[in-house]
């Protein structure tokens, strides 16, 4: 009796263990597929960038400066790998797109011009998309960590090779980001 006792303990512990595992697979799975739809979004991102720069190159060429920033941030941003790298080189990219926007208003005829409006929408539509997938993945990100650090799971995670996972957080961009820009006619 006492040995078919302590088998449904050990079995009902191995359920327990193997329930755990299967749930935090299933939440790094869902957090790397949102990290997926990120890159996606990200290289459409970066795929839009170099159309925009030429563009704005035909009526800018002396602003040299500012387009070589944007062009260096963004092969950066594409050479990125780990998660901190992506975070701080789109920070980068986006300061210097932001910069190249503000060049625009400078250049009447450029803010005129159907190919710049078309990709700068086509832009901000992008943005929209990668917020919402930034959204998704920290989401992800917190339901995992979060089920990694809960009992029982703690017990067994690190054990598993479950480690903490980073979101995708602007740092200190974001107080710059929650600033409404000034409009001026």
């Amino acid at each position: 009796m006492e040995l078919i006792i302590l088998l449904v303990v050990v079995g009902v512990l191995a359920l327990l263990v193997v329930g755990i595992y299967n749930r935090l697979v299933a939440l790094r799975a869902r957090a790397d597929q949102a990290f997926a739809d990120i890159d996606v979004q990200l290289k459409q991102r970066h795929d839009l960038i170099p159309n925009l720069v030429e563009i704005v190159k035909g009526y800018a060429a002396h602003e040299k400066t500012t387009l070589d920033a944007v062009i260096t941030a963004r092969n950066a941003a594409t050479h990125a790998g780990s998660v901190e790298e992506k975070v701080q080189a789109e920070g980068v990219l986006t300061g210097a797109l932001g910069r190249l926007f503000a060049l625009s208003e400078a250049y009447p005829d450029l803010k005129a011009n159907t190919n710049f409006l078309g990709l700068q929408t086509e832009l901000s539509d992008v943005e929209n998309k990668l917020a919402a997938a930034r959204r998704f993945f920290n989401n992800a990100i917190a339901e995992y960590n979060t089920a990694r650090q809960s009992f029982p799971a703690v017990l067994f995670a690190g054990m598993f090779g479950f480690g903490h996972r980073s979101s995708f957080d602007l740092g200190e961009r974001r107080e710059a980001l929650d600033v409404a820009p000034a409009v001026k006619f």
